[in-house]
């Protein structure tokens, strides 16, 4: 049987490599996706956001706008004409606000377009805003408009400004798990779950099925087979973001390997047991997003899901995808230990037996 399982591991590595394309989105994307997102999230540097105004027909266009003449110590004209003002300091960061002249129906398509969240409107004797109250980016722009205009610039009280330098705050610090996590589900869900359903299509199956091969072996082969890949791929990961952005594991190593290879064990099992009956492409395909895509969106990999309704979160707590991402944050940025993660990790390990083990019974080889 040891002999088999060699041999059957050796296929799947042999048929993994031998796809370059393959190789860049298993290993490479990853690492590029938490350069970018912790570039842009964690790197300082200043921004810069645009924002329509619309003035009275009226207005003197050599003193300027009349709500921008109230912020003379804080606007100035840009190489293009546009007034600018700018907020923070190097603390907070630094943000440049342009000003846009449009009319109204013009402002309205620019922000429909997403050119700018924030209409400033002094048709009016009144200063008006318009903006989604649901955007953040746009309350921040009010925030700090609003001051500016009403000079209430908050960021000059920098005594009162004490920025976070703990390990593990940082917005890098919490997305390398939820990628470590993410990588392990489309890993094993697309890896297995879709690469069985296309041999299944190419009668291969069948023909592997008609060796002395035992069933388990071939399925069991996969799992390890993919518990290594995934783990070359979180290994390159952990060591680019701890070269690149200086992140540190703060907890028991151990358990993190224990926690990694039971969610592995769990998707291996979801991925067999989806692709366990069907030999159209098309519909694992539908069955594999389907199971996928929810939890890509509610389980946290990117941002926190604690921002869902309430009644939405004791479910989401529930996902496997996120019992792992939550787990490994905490033993990234939390120190956890075993003790802490030990019930996770047999949940996984046990929903991954179970769903490997109803798999393997409704298996269709042919």
């Amino acid at each position: 049987m040891l002999k088999e399982l060699i041999e059957l591991i050796k296929i799947h590595f042999k048929e993994f490599f031998r796809e370059p394309g393959i190789i860049f989105w298993a290993i490479l994307f990853p690492i590029l996706m938490a350069w970018g997102l912790g570039t842009a999230f964690t790197k300082k540097g200043e921004l810069i956001r645009t924002v329509a105004y619309v003035e009275q027909a009226n207005t003197d266009s050599d003193n300027g706008p009349s709500f921008i003449t109230a912020l003379l110590s804080k606007t100035k004209v840009n190489e293009n004409g546009l007034f600018t003002a700018t907020f923070g300091n190097d603390k907070l960061g630094i943000t440049t606000y342009k000003f846009v002249p449009s009319n109204w129906d013009e402002a309205i398509i620019k922000l429909k377009r997403g050119e700018v969240n924030l209409i400033l409107d002094h048709r009016k004797d009144s200063l008006e805003y318009h903006f989604d109250p649901l955007n953040p980016e746009a309350q921040l722009a009010y925030l700090q408009l609003h001051g500016l205009i009403n000079q209430q610039d908050l960021s000059n009280d920098e005594a009162s400004i004490q920025p976070l330098t703990q390990i593990g705050t940082r917005y890098i610090d919490f997305l390398v798990p939820g990628l470590m996590a993410l990588n392990v589900m489309m890993s094993c869900m697309w890896g297995i779950g879709y690469s069985l359903i296309d041999k299944r299509m190419k009668k291969l199956l069948r023909r592997m099925v008609a060796t002395p091969m035992r069933k388990s072996s071939f399925l069991i082969a996969q799992f390890i087979s993919r518990v290594t890949l995934s783990g070359l791929e979180a290994v390159l990961l952990v060591v680019f973001t701890m070269l690149y952005f200086d992140i540190e594991i703060q907890g028991n190593i151990g358990a993190l390997i224990l926690l990694f290879v039971s969610g592995n064990m769990a998707f291996t099992g979801i991925a067999i047991l989806v692709s366990s009956r069907t030999s159209n492409t098309q519909v694992g395909n539908g069955l594999i997003n389907a199971v996928v895509m929810p939890m890509m969106i509610l389980s946290g990999v990117f941002f926190s899901y604690r921002n869902f309704p309430d009644w939405t979160v004791s479910i989401i707590e529930k996902f496997p995808l996120t019992l792992l991402a939550d787990n490994l944050r905490s033993i990234f940025i939390e120190g956890a230990g075993l003790a802490q993660v030990l019930v996770p990790t047999v949940i996984l390990a046990g929903l991954g037996v179970i769903t490997f083990s109803v798999g393997l019974r409704i298996y269709k080889w042919y």
